[in-house]
């Protein structure tokens, strides 16, 4: 039923010049429903992984669990607590496949229903406690980027040195995915509290939410939320990929940088991080639950859901009514069509930078031999050739491929949407990166011996 290496992109449009593009987002099929809540898997699986490093379990098999309880953390030269989701009994470890395509131990908890809760941090007051105190309860919270990365928030601000601006990233500019905005939309008194403590963290000179202009209610709601604060709601154009980091710095600044946010002076987060932060402050309470959205032309009722951290896809899928009808092939992304990765199966479960679940029909594609006419890199945002990277990857030449800088390619998706043969072209630089990532790794475990 899945296909693992093809993806699909439909009815979208150009209608702006190279890296500025308005794709046709599909947000209504989700955007103006409810959120579904009542998803309550009997088991939950808690991948032991935060990027590429492992997490300890902090309980073992038998232990009695509650919503909030420590379960595991990620210790090595950064800290990262990870919480249980339900209450019930651990009851197993396995190892499978995340999200992210790669294998990883799952701690297994079996939920009893019962959502019994413990608060996890005690009443935090943010605008009395010092910068450091700051700092330490956005480690100990277990606060992680949840657009995607999830990477440790705290190493974000370790050395606030010399920021300009400070940037909640609103933008959702993937398309299908609303789920930033229905949490923006449901909390958006937590928006604010994490907002300003994140804003004090910073140590900035200005602050700002950053949204896309079409949002006109929410943009209209946010002003009033901040009212009277330092944090502006700034807009920007519904183009792709307003939402990355290096557009929406430029956007805002007219800079650029070469590694890192913090060098045109930014520090950026996720909407939902701030969320996430502003629950931990409020309600003491970690991140436990994840909003998602559900949808593509191959569902029967797409929608975003609220789900525990661990809940299967194929869970979800079924909650939301199923694959319609008659469908024998489809396309599951874990995340939005564009830079989401095409799982197998629907086995792997929902971690805390999981946004999106995109199932798209499997139509058929006329690929043709590559027609050297440009357009990839002439849309590529990162300024890349990815017609050379893939001539190169064909030849096993890595020192070519760092030449033309494979690993800047952020996967956006651009360059295979736009390609007139209908190649993968993404793919095939996706697999480049992953060529050059082993031989790296070869040299260094080498130079160890």
């Amino acid at each position: 039923m899945f296909r693992e290496t093809e993806r699909v992109y439909t009815n979208m449009s150009i209608l702006t010049g190279p890296m500025n593009h308005h794709l046709n987002g599909h947000k209504d099929l989700t955007k103006n429903k409810d959120v579904l809540k009542t998803i309550d898997p009997d088991q939950v699986w808690i991948p032991l992984v935060n990027g590429n490093a492992p997490c300890k379990a902090c309980v073992s098999i038998g232990d009695e669990v509650k919503i909030g309880t420590k379960i595991a953390e990620r210790n090595d030269h950064f800290y990262l607590p990870l919480f249980s989701p339900v209450s019930g009994t651990v009851t197993g470890v396995e190892k499978f496949m995340t999200s992210g395509m790669a294998q990883a131990e799952h701690l297994c908890i079996t939920n009893d229903h019962k959502h019994e809760k413990v608060r996890a941090f005690e009443p935090f007051d943010y605008e009395k406690a010092s910068w450091e105190e700051v700092l330490d309860f956005v480690r100990n919270a277990g606060m992680l980027g949840l657009g995607g990365a999830g990477f440790p928030t705290y190493v974000k601000y370790l050395k606030p040195e010399n920021v300009e601006l400070f940037i909640v990233n609103a933008v959702e500019c993937e398309p299908y995915l609303t789920a930033d905005y229905k949490n923006i939309e449901e909390n958006i008194d937590l928006l604010r509290t994490g907002t300003l403590a994140l804003f004090k963290l910073s140590k900035a000179a200005k602050g700002c939410v950053a949204i896309k202009e079409d949002k006109v209610e929410q943009i209209e709601a946010l002003k009033k939320t901040f009212e009277g604060t330092p944090i502006e709601i700034r807009t920007v154009p519904d183009l792709y990929p307003m939402g990355w980091e290096r557009t929406l710095v430029y956007q805002l600044t007219k800079k650029r940088y070469d590694k890192l946010p913090i060098e045109a002076g930014c520090i950026l987060n996720n909407a939902s991080t701030a969320i996430a932060l502003g629950n931990a402050i409020d309600n003491g309470m970690p991140i436990t639950h994840k909003y998602v959205t559900v949808s593509g032309d191959a569902l029967n009722n797409p929608q975003n859901v609220y789900v525990p951290i661990g809940t299967r896809a194929s869970v979800i899928i079924d909650a939301v009514g199923g694959y319609i009808e008659g469908t024998e092939d489809v396309l599951l992304i874990a995340g939005g069509p564009m830079m989401g990765k095409t799982i197998p199966n629907d086995k792997f479960v929902i971690m805390p930078q999981n946004n999106g679940l995109t199932v798209l029909v499997n139509r058929p594609k006329d690929e043709v031999k590559c027609l050297r006419c440009g357009r990839c890199t002439e849309t590529c945002p990162s300024g890349l050739q990815p017609v050379r990277i893939q001539m190169s990857n064909a030849i096993f030449d890595e020192e070519e491929l760092m030449k033309l800088s494979v690993m800047d390619c952020i996967e956006c998706g651009m360059c295979t949407w736009i390609c007139p043969s209908k190649i993968d072209v993404t793919e095939n630089v996706r697999r480049a990166k992953n060529f050059v990532r082993t031989r790296m790794a070869s040299r260094a475990k080498e130079a160890k011996k």
